[in-house]
């Protein structure tokens, strides 16, 4: 099951503003640059650890929850699949990714 928390769609960022976030988070946590498009597991940048800390991130800074079937690497893999998963979970449709 998966749940939005409190926040109303209307005022929550799009696609463009969540996927400029991502990236930016991804930078400040690995000191490096990333491409929208990048598969973020296959890079080898990423542990165990800060994959926990990613889906920590996505959750608080996007007021959703993910959980039960949600947690799987292919919505994690790339920036617009995290951006898709952000948007279904908050109402929003599709990401366009």
């Amino acid at each position: 099951m998966t749940t939005v928390d409190n926040q109303d769609a209307a005022t929550s960022p799009g696609a463009a503003a969540v996927q400029e976030r991502l990236v930016a988070f991804l930078g400040e946590r690995t000191g490096g640059d990333w491409a929208v498009d990048q598969d973020l597991f296959a890079s080898g940048a990423f542990s165990s650890l800060f994959s926990l800390e990613l889906l920590q991130y996505v959750e608080q800074e996007f007021q959703v929850t993910v959980e039960g079937d949600d947690l799987t690497l292919d919505n994690f893999r790339t920036v617009p699949a995290i951006t898709a998963l952000v948007q279904r979970l908050r109402g929003e449709g599709a990401a366009g990714a």
